[in-house]
Protein backbone atom coordinates (compact mmCIF):
# COMPACT_ATOMS: atom_id res chain seq x y z
CA UNK A 1 0.00 0.00 0.00
CA UNK A 2 1.44 3.48 -1.06
CA UNK A 3 1.64 6.51 1.44
CA UNK A 4 -0.90 8.30 -1.42
CA UNK A 5 -2.95 4.60 -1.67
CA UNK A 6 -3.68 4.98 2.23
CA UNK A 7 -4.45 9.04 2.45
CA UNK A 8 -6.84 8.27 -0.10
CA UNK A 9 -8.81 6.37 1.22
CA UNK A 10 -9.45 8.99 4.52
CA UNK A 11 -9.46 11.99 2.67
CA UNK A 12 -13.00 12.99 2.51
CA UNK A 13 -12.90 12.83 6.20
CA UNK A 14 -12.56 16.21 8.24
CA UNK A 15 -9.24 17.04 10.17
CA UNK A 16 -8.10 16.96 13.84
CA UNK A 17 -5.08 18.74 15.13
CA UNK A 18 -2.71 16.42 17.47
CA UNK A 19 -3.38 18.63 20.54
CA UNK A 20 -6.78 18.35 20.05
CA UNK A 21 -6.95 14.35 19.78
CA UNK A 22 -4.36 14.12 22.64
CA UNK A 23 -6.50 16.63 24.90
CA UNK A 24 -10.18 14.54 23.52
CA UNK A 25 -9.13 10.69 23.37
CA UNK A 26 -5.11 10.77 24.99
CA UNK A 27 -6.63 7.23 26.85
CA UNK A 28 -3.34 5.97 28.00
CA UNK A 29 -5.27 4.00 29.99
CA UNK A 30 -8.13 2.07 27.64
CA UNK A 31 -9.53 -1.32 26.29
CA UNK A 32 -8.06 -2.14 23.07
CA UNK A 33 -9.90 -4.26 20.36
CA UNK A 34 -7.74 -5.25 17.29
CA UNK A 35 -9.59 -6.52 14.21
CA UNK A 36 -7.19 -7.55 11.01
CA UNK A 37 -9.28 -6.91 7.64
CA UNK A 38 -8.48 -6.81 3.66
CA UNK A 39 -7.07 -3.59 2.96
CA UNK A 40 -9.75 -3.69 -0.07
CA UNK A 41 -12.61 -3.32 2.97
CA UNK A 42 -11.34 0.07 4.32
CA UNK A 43 -13.65 1.93 2.10
CA UNK A 44 -16.26 0.41 3.33
CA UNK A 45 -15.38 0.96 7.12
CA UNK A 46 -14.67 4.75 6.59
CA UNK A 47 -17.87 5.24 4.38
CA UNK A 48 -19.29 4.22 7.79
CA UNK A 49 -18.07 6.73 9.84
CA UNK A 50 -18.42 9.58 7.64
CA UNK A 51 -20.07 12.49 9.46
CA UNK A 52 -19.11 10.81 12.78
CA UNK A 53 -15.09 10.57 12.14
CA UNK A 54 -12.03 12.77 12.03
CA UNK A 55 -8.93 12.12 11.07
CA UNK A 56 -5.63 13.50 12.54
CA UNK A 57 -3.12 15.34 10.36
CA UNK A 58 -0.60 17.00 10.96
CA UNK A 59 1.45 19.56 8.76
CA UNK A 60 -0.71 18.18 5.80
CA UNK A 61 -0.15 14.75 6.30
CA UNK A 62 -2.70 11.70 6.99
CA UNK A 63 -0.20 9.09 7.45
CA UNK A 64 2.45 8.44 9.26
CA UNK A 65 5.43 6.20 9.40
CA UNK A 66 5.89 4.20 12.88
CA UNK A 67 9.32 2.21 13.43
CA UNK A 68 9.59 0.32 17.09
CA UNK A 69 12.17 -2.02 18.43
CA UNK A 70 10.20 -4.68 20.98
CA UNK A 71 12.86 -5.04 23.90
CA UNK A 72 12.48 -9.06 25.92
CA UNK A 73 14.60 -10.65 28.58
CA UNK A 74 16.74 -13.78 27.67
CA UNK A 75 13.95 -15.52 28.54
CA UNK A 76 11.37 -14.15 26.68
CA UNK A 77 9.24 -12.99 29.97
CA UNK A 78 7.18 -10.52 28.23
CA UNK A 79 6.24 -12.74 25.16
CA UNK A 80 5.32 -15.71 27.40
CA UNK A 81 3.22 -13.39 29.72
CA UNK A 82 0.93 -12.75 26.76
CA UNK A 83 1.19 -16.36 25.90
CA UNK A 84 0.70 -17.41 28.97
CA UNK A 85 -1.75 -14.65 29.84
CA UNK A 86 -0.18 -13.92 33.25
CA UNK A 87 -1.60 -10.94 35.01
CA UNK A 88 1.17 -8.94 35.58
CA UNK A 89 1.88 -9.06 31.70
CA UNK A 90 4.28 -6.60 30.29
CA UNK A 91 5.69 -4.74 26.78
CA UNK A 92 8.55 -2.62 26.12
CA UNK A 93 9.55 -0.79 23.32
CA UNK A 94 11.14 1.92 21.81
CA UNK A 95 8.90 3.63 19.46
CA UNK A 96 10.19 6.18 16.34
CA UNK A 97 8.16 8.31 15.19
CA UNK A 98 9.41 8.63 11.80
CA UNK A 99 8.09 11.87 10.24
CA UNK A 100 8.88 13.89 13.23
CA UNK A 101 11.28 12.33 14.19
CA UNK A 102 10.34 11.58 18.00
CA UNK A 103 11.45 8.44 20.22
CA UNK A 104 10.11 7.41 23.13
CA UNK A 105 10.72 4.09 25.26
CA UNK A 106 7.03 2.76 26.30
CA UNK A 107 6.01 0.14 28.64
CA UNK A 108 2.48 -0.88 28.36
CA UNK A 109 0.99 -3.42 31.77
CA UNK A 110 -2.64 -5.02 32.03
CA UNK A 111 -4.63 -2.88 33.96
CA UNK A 112 -7.92 -3.31 36.08
CA UNK A 113 -10.95 -5.23 33.64
CA UNK A 114 -8.77 -5.68 30.73
CA UNK A 115 -7.59 -2.28 30.31
CA UNK A 116 -4.14 -1.60 29.17
CA UNK A 117 -2.14 0.86 30.89
CA UNK A 118 0.78 2.63 28.62
CA UNK A 119 3.15 4.83 30.22
CA UNK A 120 6.21 6.67 27.96
CA UNK A 121 9.50 8.81 27.86
CA UNK A 122 11.23 10.57 25.57
CA UNK A 123 14.43 8.51 24.90
CA UNK A 124 17.44 9.91 24.29
CA UNK A 125 19.41 6.89 25.64
CA UNK A 126 20.94 7.27 28.72
CA UNK A 127 18.35 4.88 31.59
CA UNK A 128 16.54 3.38 28.69
CA UNK A 129 13.80 1.85 30.34
CA UNK A 130 14.57 1.73 33.90
CA UNK A 131 12.19 4.39 34.65
CA UNK A 132 9.71 3.75 32.88
CA UNK A 133 9.81 0.18 33.98
CA UNK A 134 9.65 1.76 37.31
CA UNK A 135 6.82 3.67 36.98
CA UNK A 136 4.91 0.49 35.28
CA UNK A 137 5.48 -1.79 38.68
CA UNK A 138 7.44 -4.04 36.46
CA UNK A 139 10.22 -5.75 37.86
CA UNK A 140 12.66 -6.47 35.45
CA UNK A 141 16.37 -5.19 35.36
CA UNK A 142 16.06 -2.90 32.25
CA UNK A 143 20.03 -4.58 31.87
CA UNK A 144 18.18 -7.63 30.59
CA UNK A 145 16.02 -6.10 27.93
CA UNK A 146 17.40 -6.78 24.35
CA UNK A 147 15.98 -6.04 21.00
CA UNK A 148 14.05 -8.79 20.11
CA UNK A 149 11.57 -7.83 17.03
CA UNK A 150 11.42 -4.86 15.02
CA UNK A 151 7.92 -3.76 13.48
CA UNK A 152 7.19 -0.81 10.65
CA UNK A 153 4.06 -0.04 9.31
CA UNK A 154 2.28 3.48 8.05
CA UNK A 155 -0.60 4.52 10.38
CA UNK A 156 -4.16 6.22 10.02
CA UNK A 157 -5.75 7.51 12.92
CA UNK A 158 -9.37 8.90 13.26
CA UNK A 159 -11.37 10.51 16.35
CA UNK A 160 -14.98 9.45 16.55
CA UNK A 161 -16.29 12.27 18.94
CA UNK A 162 -19.62 10.73 19.62
CA UNK A 163 -17.81 8.10 21.98
CA UNK A 164 -14.37 9.66 22.61
CA UNK A 165 -12.64 6.59 21.24
CA UNK A 166 -9.52 6.64 18.79
CA UNK A 167 -9.10 4.02 15.78
CA UNK A 168 -5.85 3.69 14.28
CA UNK A 169 -5.20 2.21 10.91
CA UNK A 170 -1.80 0.56 10.15
CA UNK A 171 -0.82 -0.89 6.63
CA UNK A 172 2.06 -1.68 5.05
CA UNK A 173 3.07 -4.00 8.31
CA UNK A 174 6.61 -5.68 8.26
CA UNK A 175 8.35 -7.43 11.19
CA UNK A 176 12.03 -8.49 11.48
CA UNK A 177 14.11 -10.61 14.22
CA UNK A 178 17.33 -8.95 14.62
CA UNK A 179 19.68 -10.95 12.75
CA UNK A 180 16.67 -13.04 11.37
CA UNK A 181 13.65 -13.33 8.88
CA UNK A 182 11.51 -10.75 7.73
CA UNK A 183 8.04 -10.99 7.03
CA UNK A 184 5.68 -8.66 5.75
CA UNK A 185 1.74 -8.67 5.32
CA UNK A 186 0.68 -7.21 1.97
CA UNK A 187 -3.09 -6.88 1.27
CA UNK A 188 -4.74 -6.65 4.95
CA UNK A 189 -4.54 -3.65 7.70
CA UNK A 190 -4.85 -4.17 11.35
CA UNK A 191 -7.80 -1.95 12.57
CA UNK A 192 -7.55 -0.98 16.58
CA UNK A 193 -10.21 0.55 18.91
CA UNK A 194 -8.75 2.26 22.05
CA UNK A 195 -11.99 3.67 24.06
CA UNK A 196 -12.16 3.90 28.08
CA UNK A 197 -14.66 0.73 28.20
CA UNK A 198 -17.50 0.25 26.17
CA UNK A 199 -17.73 -0.74 22.60
CA UNK A 200 -17.79 2.40 20.62
CA UNK A 201 -19.55 3.13 17.40
CA UNK A 202 -16.30 1.69 15.02
CA UNK A 203 -16.69 -1.47 16.58
CA UNK A 204 -20.55 -1.79 16.62
CA UNK A 205 -19.82 -0.55 12.80
CA UNK A 206 -17.12 -3.26 12.34
CA UNK A 207 -19.43 -6.34 13.88
CA UNK A 208 -22.46 -4.53 11.08
CA UNK A 209 -19.33 -5.54 8.82
CA UNK A 210 -18.52 -9.30 9.90
CA UNK A 211 -15.54 -8.32 11.59
CA UNK A 212 -14.65 -9.17 14.98
CA UNK A 213 -12.14 -8.60 17.42
CA UNK A 214 -9.18 -11.62 17.62
CA UNK A 215 -5.85 -11.80 19.75
CA UNK A 216 -3.33 -10.31 17.18
CA UNK A 217 -0.15 -8.00 19.19
CA UNK A 218 2.30 -6.82 16.89
CA UNK A 219 5.12 -8.40 19.14
CA UNK A 220 3.47 -11.52 20.07
CA UNK A 221 2.02 -12.51 16.90
CA UNK A 222 5.21 -11.17 14.74
CA UNK A 223 7.41 -12.71 17.17
CA UNK A 224 5.44 -16.05 16.85
CA UNK A 225 4.94 -16.17 13.26
CA UNK A 226 9.30 -15.84 13.01
CA UNK A 227 9.91 -17.95 15.41
CA UNK A 228 7.17 -20.77 14.90
CA UNK A 229 9.05 -23.09 18.05
CA UNK A 230 7.81 -21.06 20.28
CA UNK A 231 4.29 -21.56 22.22
CA UNK A 232 1.06 -19.48 20.04
CA UNK A 233 -2.10 -21.42 20.64
CA UNK A 234 -3.91 -17.62 21.19
CA UNK A 235 -2.19 -16.03 18.22
CA UNK A 236 -1.96 -19.56 15.72
CA UNK A 237 -5.72 -18.77 14.17
CA UNK A 238 -4.61 -15.36 13.22
CA UNK A 239 -1.51 -17.21 11.32
CA UNK A 240 -3.36 -19.58 9.79
CA UNK A 241 -6.03 -17.43 8.16
CA UNK A 242 -3.81 -14.20 7.73
CA UNK A 243 -0.77 -14.97 7.19
CA UNK A 244 -0.89 -17.58 3.90
CA UNK A 245 2.58 -17.01 2.53
CA UNK A 246 3.85 -17.76 6.22
CA UNK A 247 5.41 -21.06 5.29
CA UNK A 248 7.56 -19.60 2.48
CA UNK A 249 7.87 -16.64 3.70
CA UNK A 250 10.19 -18.62 5.88
CA UNK A 251 11.30 -21.08 3.82
CA UNK A 252 15.49 -20.38 3.96
CA UNK A 253 15.13 -21.57 0.74
CA UNK A 254 13.56 -18.10 0.06
CA UNK A 255 14.80 -14.56 0.73
CA UNK A 256 11.81 -12.76 2.16
CA UNK A 257 11.24 -9.27 0.39
CA UNK A 258 13.25 -6.53 2.77
CA UNK A 259 10.94 -4.23 5.37
CA UNK A 260 11.35 -0.57 4.97
CA UNK A 261 14.41 0.95 6.16
CA UNK A 262 15.10 1.26 10.00
CA UNK A 263 16.21 5.04 11.20
CA UNK A 264 20.15 4.72 12.31
CA UNK A 265 18.58 4.95 15.93
CA UNK A 266 16.70 1.90 15.71
CA UNK A 267 19.36 0.32 13.12
CA UNK A 268 21.84 0.42 15.97
CA UNK A 269 19.46 -1.55 18.62
CA UNK A 270 18.84 -4.23 15.80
Amino acid sequence: MTAYGMTAYAVGLPPIALDELTARAELLTRVDRKYVLPRSELPELLDGLAGRARVLEIDGRREFGYHSVYFDTPELDSYLGAARRRRRRFKARLRHYVDSGLQYAEVKTRGPRGTTVKRRRPYDGGDGFAPVLAESGVDIDAARLSPTLTTCYRRTTLYVSETGTRVTIDADLAWRVPGGPELDLPGRVIVETKSGGRASAADRLLWSLGHRPCPVSKYATGLAALRPGLPAHRWRPVLRRHFPALSSALSPALSPAPSPALSPALEDLS
